[in-house]
């Protein structure tokens, strides 16, 4: 390898926000993941089931839309919740492949149950962040 790319490699690897934010991530999924084990959720589908509470009935597309999420990453963590039954399918007498989402009285009392889990992993997050951190997550851009 080349000075410059070994120089390079070095700068990208100390000072990579991109790569920062993403080892994060995967340390705060693992964290909530950890505290949701217990009721069969993982935190992809915890802000999943939240954005179908608030804005539901709730087409796909604009679910994907609104949560910046790839067509097959929402698909699958969809059929899973629909699977557990947290969530259905409102029919709306369009084609039901575009069928309304809404969440199932069974998925509002996931939510209820999970609070203290939830709530832990918010305490535990916002230690490792910092209030730097989390206000930075939070600030309008």
């Amino acid at each position: 390898m080349s000075d410059g790319a070994s120089t390079l490699a070095d700068q990208i690897a100390a000072e990579c926000v991109m790569t920062r934010w993403r080892i994060t991530n995967r340390i705060l999924a693992a964290l909530y993941d950890k505290e949701f084990r217990p009721f069969g959720l993982k935190s992809s589908q915890l802000g999943l089931l939240v954005a179908v509470t608030k804005a539901g009935p709730v087409r796909r597309i604009d679910l994907g839309r609104h949560l910046s999420l790839d067509p097959s990453t929402l698909t699958r963590n969809l059929q899973v919740m629909l699977k557990h039954g947290w969530i259905e399918e409102v029919p709306d007498g369009e084609d039901q492949r575009g069928a309304p989402l809404q969440t199932t009285a069974r998925g509002r009392r996931l939510l209820e149950k999970i609070a203290p889990a939830w709530q832990r992993a918010q305490v535990r997050a916002k230690t490792m962040l910092g209030s730097k951190g989390v206000n930075f997550v939070f600030s309008k851009r």
